[in-house]
């Protein structure tokens, strides 16, 4: 009989999915059909540290898997910021116009959130680890064509190809971490996958001001693409060999085996049909909609074709969910499952999963704007201010299990609470346009510890309620909710500072103001954060 109730996570119970009911029951007669004997004992835990055997030998152990991963991951989140500490200099050498340096940052996070639920649907399709390389394959190409490229345009079309790559690459990160580990090891190997893809966000600012400030042989802005070459190159080398498939893949999200058509599930042969190709189409063009108004609005003056897309952008959300929902009924294999999203707090996992990337992102290009442009930082130095938000998240993210169970109920909560404060405090100490000194500092690991309290428990929690074979549908769906926070964040709060600034930042004081407006906003958006962590029950949001 599997062991359902861990003790190393008192108020967490099973991460591998649901504990009771006929989840429980459908799971074990599945594993019994498919998964490894081996993991279905009360020592899976201490045997799955060594790997499952693999053609008679055994595998690697998951600590090279999860350095593999995290590192394919943390490339995947530093380019989507790594480019705004470059912009400048990308602009003068480029000679690129205000909209095409927006898609230069946009492009990658268009492309991105569009296809990250698609990524995740063909890693259970075709396997987790083939689609992690293939899109690190496609990412660290892409990355080379940026850094090569000669005019905007190419660099645009390059940047879109990068955030395909990286859609077919991270989904497969949290699919294998939840396949590969369970009990305490999975805990501990998802606050390292929440440390990373949140501080990936400072990081990038770092790596970029360090990048563009060495100016590299005179290239300039190029390096913030192509370091990603070698490192991608290397993990191509080791993947391979040190990577593997976790025993017993789940199958496609969809009904039991029992009650498929017995020919037409035998003809069915290769398991492409259940991508759910119209599923792709209305979820894209709605994501689209959503995503292209968000980042072109600012710089357009908000023109009503913007307003009319969003409009329609919700239109075919409900359009997608009726057919998902039909397509279900007719025991096809939708593109997001209706019993992932029906799952105990997933709805709600979304919002604040939403809301808090939204806060982060928001927070770290405000920040920008404000050091750079109103205090007048290098880009290295703007970089290393945010050292403090990145280790704070980190540390936070790989030790908050450690907190005895009664703290760990009101983690998400005290975190956006402590981030609310944060945020005000750091308008409030560079409101007279000097540098904050010391409470500076304190401000900006609080916002970091804030953040990951907030984000890394709820991805832990929310993923424990969803059944493992849905691993890849659930995956997909948090961490477009991530990606899709991201975007809001930066078009929604820089559209305050920018507004605040009056489109300008002439002085330290005049950008301290509109820093301010800022953050009394960002507070606002965490304590809506602490008041939907209070709901207990309603329908499913729990």
């Amino acid at each position: 009989m599997r062991h359902t109730t861990p003790t190393t996570l008192p108020p967490m119970g099973d991460l591998g999915g649901s504990s009771k009911g006929e989840a429980t029951d459908n799971r074990v007669a599945e594993s019994r059909a498919t998964d490894n004997p081996a993991t279905d004992t009360p020592a899976a835990d201490s045997r799955a540290s060594r790997g499952p055997a693999v053609s008679g030998r055994r595998a690697p152990r998951p600590g090279w898997l999860l350095a593999i991963v995290l590192t394919g991951q943390l490339m995947a989140v530093l380019d989507v910021f790594i480019v705004n500490i470059a912009a400048p200099t990308v602009r003068a050498d480029l000679h690129a116009s205000g909209a095409g340096l927006q898609l230069v940052i946009a492009g990658y996070t268009i492309s991105y959130a569009v296809l990250l639920i698609t990524g995740a649907r063909l890693g259970a399709l075709i396997g987790h680890r083939r689609m992690f390389l293939t899109g690190l394959a496609v990412f660290t190409g892409a990355s080379l064509a940026c850094g090569l490229a000669a005019t905007t345009g190419q660099l645009i079309a390059f940047r879109l190809v990068q955030g395909a790559g990286a859609a077919l690459m991270l989904p497969q990160v949290l699919s294998l971490i939840q396949r590969t580990f369970t009990g305490g090891s999975r805990a501990r190997a998802l606050g390292a996958y929440a440390a990373v893809l949140a501080s990936g966000a400072a990081g990038g600012q770092i790596v970029g001001g360090a990048l563009v400030e060495a100016d590299l042989l005179g290239s300039g802005w190029r390096p913030v693409f192509l370091v990603n070459v070698p490192i991608g190159l290397l993990l191509l080398v080791l993947g391979p060999r040190l990577l593997h498939e976790p025993a017993g893949p789940p199958r496609p999200a969809g009904p039991p085996r029992s009650r498929a058509e017995g020919p037409d599930a035998r003809r069915s042969g290769p398991r492409l049909p259940g991508l759910d190709l119209p599923g792709l189409v209305l979820l894209a063009a709605a994501v689209l909609l959503f995503t292209v108004p968000l980042v072109l609005g600012q710089e357009r003056g908000w023109p009503l074709w913007g307003w009319i897309a969003l409009g329609l952008s919700a239109v075919l959300v409900a359009l997608f969910a009726a057919y998902e929902t039909r397509l279900a009924r007719r025991g096809g294999a939708p593109l997001i499952s209706p019993r992932v999203v029906r799952a105990p707090g997933m709805p709600l996992a979304v919002i604040r999963i939403a809301l808090g990337m939204a806060a982060n992102a928001g927070f770290l290009f405000a920040m920008t704007l404000h050091v750079q442009g109103g205090l007048g930082y290098s880009p290295l130095r703007a970089g290393l201010t945010f050292v403090p938000t990145a280790v704070a998240f980190g540390v936070v993210g790989l030790n908050w299990q450690r907190l005895p169970a009664r703290w760990q109920t009101v983690a998400v909560p005290g975190g956006f609470l402590l981030a609310a404060a944060s945020f005000a405090g750091t308008g409030l100490v560079l409101r007279d346009g000097s540098d904050g000194g010391p409470w500076l500092l304190v401000a900006l690991t609080a916002s970091g510890a804030g953040l990951s309290f907030a984000y890394s428990p709820l991805l832990t929690r929310t993923l424990a309620t969803v059944r493992q074979q849905d691993a890849a549908d659930a995956s997909g769906v948090l961490v477009t909710a991530a990606q899709l926070g991201l975007l809001t964040g930066v078009a929604v709060f820089g559209a305050v500072f920018l507004g605040a600034a009056d489109g300008t930042v002439p002085s330290a004081g005049a950008s301290a103001d509109a820093l301010w407006v800022t953050c009394v906003a960002l507070a606002g958006a965490a304590l809506c954060g602490v008041l939907m962590s209070l709901v207990r029950r309603v329908g499913n949001l729990r």
